[in-house]
């Protein structure tokens, strides 16, 4: 009772001092945003697979938590709606313990990770994300103050090891490339490799058909292109591209290594498009000698070699365009 005199007293002293200066609403309803949370991540007391094969990702999912990974860095108003949303998690965590009547403890209630590219200083000072002192936590890892139960990520500051591998790959430029040439290098039997280059492949894939690439867009369908051409081999070796990709199933040998040259073709002439802007009668012929090679060779040649040196190598010839 005491309370809600002191709130019925605050609320009528508050809008007398206040009214002469402005408008004045007591006990406005504020209706919340439907907002969705990018991937809500909750443990279970025996996962399937080794935690610790997912590194610093593993780690980071060892308690209840949200993940908001964003393409390109947060401002202010960003982190502050992922804020937003863990504050909603948070609250239905404790609602819930209240009808299940239990008490709930802070580590049990659920963490934000906000996963970036790159962080400004601007943004890591604004909310007063820091390096953790007691290193729990690689670089690269800013914890906010702790009643939050948040942290920022700025990939391209994670040391480039194992650990931080699955992270990595949500990375741009050259801590992306650098990742995925580490998914292509990782044994076949690894529980992850498999899976993660056919969700890679359906992201090129998607990307591709998108029109008017921007240059950050060129640039990811680069990245991703290793990645894409050793799924597309390893499905291919195993006869399996027609049901995953193409929804249809060839039944002879012959019939997968027409598929399989065809696939390849097509990757290479997507490749050349978007590195050199038009497939011209030069780079056309550099595309036979090129199917020979092996796989790993060729992604790795279609990456860095510029348009001299393909011509060059593969028989364009400088002077044979007529």
């Amino acid at each position: 009772m005491t309370r809600n005199f002191h709130d019925q007293f605050a609320k009528q002293y508050l809008s007398e001092l206040l009214t002469p200066l402005g408008e004045v609403i007591v006990s406005r309803e504020v209706m919340a945003e439907v907002r969705q949370i990018d991937v809500w991540f909750s443990p279970v007391p025996e996962p399937k697979t080794n935690q610790e094969l997912l590194g610093l990702l593993g780690k980071m999912a060892s308690t209840a938590c949200l993940i908001e990974p964003f393409r390109n860095p947060p401002n202010w108003s960003e982190v502050r709606r992922c804020l937003i949303k863990l504050f909603a998690m948070q609250s239905d965590h404790q609602r819930q313990a209240r009808r299940e009547d239990r008490s709930i403890t802070e580590e049990e209630l659920p963490h934000l990770w906000i996963l970036t590219p790159s962080c400004s200083e601007n943004v890591l000072d604004a909310f007063g994300a820091k390096l953790d002192t007691q290193e729990n936590w690689p670089n690269g890892v800013y914890l906010l103050p702790v009643a939050l139960r948040s942290g920022i990520v700025a990939i391209n500051q994670l040391p480039a090891t194992e650990d931080t591998l699955w992270l990595r790959l949500l990375g741009r430029k050259t801590v992306q490339k650098q990742a995925m040439n580490e998914v292509n290098s990782l044994p076949e039997n690894h529980p992850f490799k498999r899976n993660i280059l056919e969700v890679v492949a359906n992201w090129r894939v998607g990307l591709e058909t998108t029109q008017n690439l921007n240059e950050d867009e060129e640039e990811l369908l680069m990245n991703l292109s290793s990645a894409y051409v050793r799924w597309r081999e390893d499905t291919l070796r195993e006869g399996r591209i027609e049901g995953r990709l193409e929804g249809r199933k060839e039944g002879r040998e012959e019939g997968r290594e027409e598929g399989r040259q065809q696939e390849r073709r097509e990757m290479i002439e997507n490749v050349l498009r978007v590195r050199f802007g038009a497939l011209d009668d030069q780079l056309n012929r550099c595309i036979n000698p090129m199917l020979e090679l092996p796989a790993s060779e060729l992604s790795q040649l279609l990456l860095t070699l510029s348009r001299e040196e393909i011509l060059a190598r593969f028989g364009g010839g400088s002077n044979s365009s007529s």
